[in-house]
């Protein structure tokens, strides 16, 4: 039986870029950054408070698991904004999206009530979508 999610990726299209974003503007730590294979790099970032979830920036590149095909329409989708999406959680909204705006983090739009709490969106340096939220 399957007891719990070790990583989750989301598709990158510079890694060095991706690992400034994710450890120098949203404050993540990282778990592991190591070369495998010729040209690959595994690089994972924790939240600081969830270090047991890695999140695998995976960088979008021809190889084993992605064709030249899947390269080219990953890369648009992302930079259209329509591919990666997820959420994250903090405790003080405003304070979080000042200081995310203050280190050119962009977003749609400042925090507004929803029905689950306090939220905004932000995009990575790729383009993936996130949900900012703090509960209520």
């Amino acid at each position: 039986m399957i007891r719990k999610l070790t990583f989750s990726t989301v598709y990158v299209l510079n890694q060095e870029s991706a690992f400034d974003f994710y450890v120098n503007k949203l404050g993540f730590k990282v778990h592991t950054d190591a070369q495998f294979g010729k040209d690959n790099r595994w690089l994972t970032v924790t939240a600081p408070e969830q270090p047991e979830v890695e999140i695998s920036l995976l960088l979008v590149a021809e190889g084993e698991m992605i064709s030249k095909e899947a390269v080219k329409t990953l890369t648009e989708l992302i930079q259209k904004g329509t591919f990666g999406y997820g959420g994250f959680e903090c405790n003080d909204i405003y304070a979080t999206y000042e200081e995310l705006k203050g280190k050119g983090v962009a977003f749609a739009h400042p925090p507004k009530e929803e029905f689950y709490g306090i939220a905004t969106v932000f995009t990575d340096d790729s383009g993936n979508w996130f949900s900012l939220t703090q509960k209520q």
